[in-house]
């Protein structure tokens, strides 16, 4: 099997996609077993002024820290479970060490296979208002709805405020329900839970629409690419299969 590189980025995110890719591997195979798993944790707190200051240079470079961590103890592949992370490592894909699995086209698969046209996207403000869902949805053939700007911030506010540093209110368990509500009213058949503390207080149970849980999907599609004998390359440094 591939070994499996996680490159954390906040540290809840980063804990479901670990608790997950484990808990699938023993599905897939037995009890307790799964593929070798590395995992970097550059501290999100060297990020934060760059990310609000818009100076991806600087992120990027927390980032690829991260990405030649666990390619130096011999990841075969990287996945980062943040969405707002890959703004910047679609610019950086290319000059690292190992490819990555793309975490907003695992999304848009899973999207594709449901046979929905129009997806809502709840996520941090860059997310939700950035390029890469809106590239790749496109790309697939699907619409993007969001909600409005009062919303966006409110939703940006809860993720750092709570949602990652483990805190989670209903209150603010109801404000992304009820942003999902608006979506589904505008037309969304489906809801991307684009932030990967985001499934850690929506699911099934209480979406009004089928939520895409990033964190998971992503977590299960690398441990597959880890057991299971597929042909991948890497294009621009994302794996394509």
């Amino acid at each position: 099997m591939k070994t499996l590189g996680i490159v954390a980025h906040s540290a809840e995110g980063a804990t479901l996609c670990f608790n997950t890719a484990c808990r699938h591997g023993g599905e897939r195979l037995r009890p307790f077993m799964h593929p070798h798993i590395v995992m970097s944790a550059i501290p999100m707190a060297y990020s934060i002024p760059a990310w609000q200051a818009g100076d991806h240079h600087e992120i990027a470079r927390h980032l690829a820290e991260g990405v030649h961590t666990v390619a130096r103890a011999g990841a075969d592949f990287f996945i980062c479970p943040d969405n707002t992370a890959h703004i910047v490592l679609e610019q950086i894909a290319p000059d690292l060490p190992i490819p990555g699995l793309h975490m907003p086209e695992v999304v848009a698969a899973e999207i594709a296979r449901n046979g929905w046209r129009t997806a809502g996207l709840l996520g941090t403000k860059w997310t939700m208002t950035g390029p890469v869902y809106e590239r790749v949805l496109t790309t697939n053939g699907i619409a993007q709805l969001i909600p409005d700007a009062h919303t966006i911030e409110r939703l940006n506010d809860a993720i750092f405020a709570e949602l990652c540093r483990g805190v989670f209110r209903e209150p603010t368990i109801n404000q992304f329900i009820k942003a999902a509500e608006s979506l589904k009213s505008r037309g969304a058949e489906c809801v991307i839970l684009g932030c990967t503390e985001i499934p850690l207080i929506m699911n099934a149970e209480n979406s009004p629409l089928p939520p895409l849980d990033s964190t998971r999907l992503l977590a299960r599609k690398a441990v597959d690419l880890c057991i299971d004998a597929v042909n991948w390359s890497a294009r621009h440094g994302w794996i394509k299969q």
